[in-house]
C-alpha cells in the first residue's frame, strides 16, 4: 500500500524487546525489516510475532551462495509468509534466476530483491575488494543485472535512485536504507539523504532504524516521519 511506506528496522536481539517494539510500530504506516542479528537470535518466531501484530515483514538476510542453496533458502522464506526476501547481486546472474525461478508457481511469493552495493561503502571500501569501477557505475551495472535475472527491484542509496528509476523504469521495486531524518544522527551511513528527499527521488520503501527505534517515543519518531513524508 502507497500509506506503508515506511520499513521499520529491528535492531533488537530479544523476544522481549520485538514484542515491546512492534507494540509501538502502527501497521498503517509501517512495514517491519528483519535482519541478521534479531533472525539468528530469535529465529522464525520472530516473523510470527510481528505477524501477529499486523505486519509485513521484509526478510533481510542478503542470502548469498551457491545457486541451488540460495534458491532453497528464498523458499523457506516464502514459507515464513514474508513479504519482501532479498540476495546479493554480487552472487551473479546463475544465483539470482535460480532465486527467481523456485518461487515460481508458489501459493505465497514475496517480492525479490537485489542488493547491489551496501550503504555503508565508500569508493574506498569497494575499491579494497578488488571492484576498480566507480561506485556509481557498480551500482547501475548490479541493478541491471538483477533487472535482467527477473528480480522485482534493488536495494540502494536514495542517492542512487533517481538514475536508476530513469534507467530501469518505474515497474522497478527500489528499497531505499541509510535514511535519515534531518533532526537524527547520520550514525554509520556514508550515502543517505532524508525521507521527503527519497520518495522525490523515486524510492518505494524507506529502510529507517535508529531514527525510530534508539528514540525514547517510537511512535512520536514515525508521526514526525509520516508528517515530513
Amino acid at each position: 500500500m502507497a500509506d506503508q511506506r515506511i520499513v521499520v528496522a529491528l535492531d533488537v536481539s530479544t523476544t522481549s524487546e520485538l514484542k515491546d517494539l512492534v507494540a509501538q510500530i502502527p501497521n498503517t504506516h509501517c512495514r517491519v525489516k528483519i535482519g541478521k542479528e534479531l533472525f539468528t537470535s530469535v529465529g522464525p518466531l520472530a516473523v510470527d510475532i510481528c505477524h501477529a501484530a499486523g505486519l509485513d515483514v521484509f526478510l533481510d538476510l542478503k542470502f548469498h551462495d551457491i545457486p541451488n542453496t540460495c534458491a532453497k533458502a528464498v523458499l523457506a522464506a516464502s514459507r515464513l509468509g514474508v513479504w519482501m526476501t532479498n540476495v546479493h547481486c554480487a552472487g551473479g546472474a546463475d544465483m539470482m534466476q535460480a532465486a527467481r525461478e523456485i518461487l515460481e508457481g508458489q501459493a505465497h511469493r514475496p517480492l525479490l530483491i537485489g542488493v547491489t552495493v551496501l550503504t555503508s561503502m565508500s569508493q574506498q571500501d569497494l575499491q579494497e575488494t578488488g571492484v576498480e569501477r566507480d561506485l556509481e557505475i557498480q551500482v547501475d551495472h548490479l541493478a541491471r543485472l538483477a533487472q535482467q535475472s527477473g528480480l522485482d527491484g534493488v536495494v540502494c542509496s536514495a542517492q542512487e535512485t533517481q538514475r536508476l528509476r530513469q534507467s530501469l523504469g518505474d515497474d522497478f521495486c527500489l528499497v531505499t536504507p541509510g535514511i535519515r531524518p534531518s533532526w537524527s544522527a547520520r550514525d554509520d551511513q556514508t550515502r543517505i539523504v532524508t525521507p521527503h528527499e527519497a520518495i522525490k527521488n523515486g524510492s518505494d520503501y524507506l529502510v529507517i532504524g535508529r531514527p525510530i527505534t534508539a528514540s525514547a517515543d517510537p511512535q512520536q519518531s514515525i508521526a514526525k516521519i509520516v508528517a515530513e513524508l
